[in-house]
């Protein structure tokens, strides 16, 4: 990360005395010799020399570029894509290449504003008509697929499109982002990792680096992951996806407990991207770790508001129960169960979300039920952690053990250095009376993160307190 940083700072110092160099008086000579022709910029250089800038690009074509390279646009030029391509195709309805951009630029709409039983079957049919009219080859159009089922948590759906994608167009670079999604959503690192080999072969920028990111951080090479976010956020092509890529930074900055520099990532993600809502949710995040929860607990709301995903109201909730408000509390877990029946309507699998609120906000045995299916669908990190937390808070702990190890065993895939994870496990193990390990483990988690939640961080407290210190061992003299 640090070589990454200096590399960066060096391109800046170099350029840095370049601009200096030009006098005053010719820069804004050069600033008053601007004309704007025809929507073309014309730009005198020093000596007098015009260059001519080309046009910014409509904002349906920053949008449709944006969507065929698998990377974030901005919500208005999505809205202007989508009535775009919406009126195209009234005229022209055999165009396949342009019913799979509109779907997968529903897709992007859906997710940005978690509006997934409206936007999502839109997507669907748009995709599909799309390989109606043109089966054979149509790889657009099966990518897309897979970005909706990764979006619907439909992890091996999504690779089954996504590895169809790739044998109709072996080189079609965009189609890797989906698989390792897919792959990891599944629990397949290994493949995860192949995927990202054969992606970096094939091409390079923001992109891919922030896919490597997110790879490295799987495998718990944080650092690696961090600087990947920065070489990706200095090269986006857009605010919107800069933004998203510094969003990314700002999650790898709080799961590494430095909820400052979070919260620097999150707010400049804001300020070049109003509608970049999970930048919002993160500053809450970031803010209640540093304990300026009257403006968390603002930042949630406005969160919320434009983007009313499960996961944030479980977030808002458990700042209200830390805060002992336990009835705006309810009101958050009222409506995620609320927006997990909306978001099922639109094909979305949200067991994960509300396994976790059942496990530790209602009934643990509902909550089991929902996980152990879930597992069985899709046997990923994530999902082993939850469910042995939820097997532990419906009193199965021997059971429980065996998916926190799962989670947490690099034998067993579980490389991701996450606070949650450890201290789930270290609770099982209190709770078998392993206090060795249920110490180290607790340790562990305060150690990564010591504000990974605000109700779970308080308990960790606790149960290490309730432990007290190792009994010391005699040394043989």
């Amino acid at each position: 990360m640090d070589n990454h940083g200096s590399r960066n700072r060096e391109r800046v110092e170099e350029a840095a005395p370049a601009r200096r160099r030009w006098p005053v008086r010719v820069l804004l000579a050069s600033l008053a010799g601007a004309l704007v022709l025809g929507g073309a910029v014309l730009v005198l250089r020093p000596g007098g020399e015009p260059v001519r800038r080309p046009p910014q690009p409509a904002a349906g074509a920053q949008a449709q570029a944006a969507v065929r390279a698998g990377v974030p646009a901005a919500l208005p030029d999505l809205d202007a894509l989508i009535a775009e391509r919406e009126a195209y195709l009234r005229t022209r309805p055999k165009d396949a290449a342009a019913w799979a951009v509109l779907g997968t630029a529903y897709v992007e709409q859906g997710r940005r504003t978690a509006d997934a039983a409206g936007a999502f079957p839109k997507a669907e049919r748009a995709l599909r008509t799309s390989l109606t009219v043109r089966e054979r080859g149509n790889a657009e159009a099966l990518e897309g697929l897979a970005v909706l089922a990764n979006a619907r948590r439909d992890f091996r759906a999504a690779r089954g499109y996504a590895e169809e994608a790739l044998k109709a167009q072996p080189k079609r670079w965009t189609a890797y982002g989906p698989l390792i999604d897919a792959c990891t959503g599944v629990g397949d690192y290994k493949a995860a990792g192949r995927a990202l080999d054969r992606l970096t072969a094939l091409h390079s920028g923001p992109a891919v680096r922030a896919r490597a990111a997110g790879v490295f951080r799987d495998r718990g090479w944080r650092e690696d992951a961090a600087a990947a976010l920065a070489d990706a956020a200095a090269a986006a092509r857009n605010p919107s996806e800069q933004a998203a890529y510094l969003e990314r930074a700002g999650q790898l900055a709080f799961e590494r407990g430095e909820p400052e520099v979070a919260l620097r990532h999150f707010s400049e993600a804001v300020r070049l991207d109003p509608d970049q809502r999970a930048g919002q949710a993160g500053q809450g995040r970031a803010l209640a770790a540093l304990g300026r929860t009257s403006e968390a607990l603002s930042a949630y709301r406005v969160a919320l508001e434009r983007q009313p995903l499960p996961a944030y109201a479980l977030e808002l909730g458990e700042l209200y129960d830390s805060l002992g408000l336990a009835q705006p509390a309810r009101v958050q877990y009222d409506l995620l169960r609320e927006r997990v029946r909306l978001e099922e309507s639109g094909g979305v699998d949200d067991a994960l979300v509300l396994g976790r609120l059942e496990a530790d906000h209602g009934d643990a045995v509902e909550a089991v039920r929902l996980l152990r299916a879930e597992w069985q669908r899709q046997p990923g990190i994530e999902v082993a952690d939850a469910l042995g937390w939820a097997l532990h808070r419906a009193g199965q702990d021997r059971e429980a053990l065996r998916f926190a190890v799962a989670a947490t065993d690099r034998e067993h895939g579980g490389t991701v250095r996450s606070a949650p994870y450890a201290f789930h496990r270290g609770m099982i193990e209190k709770s078998l009376g392993q206090t060795g390990p249920a110490r180290r483990h607790l340790q562990e988690a305060l150690r990564i993160n010591p504000y990974f939640s605000p109700l779970d961080a308080q308990e960790a407290r606790s149960a290490l307190a309730a432990l007290g210190e190792p009994p010391q061992t005699k040394i043989p003299s």
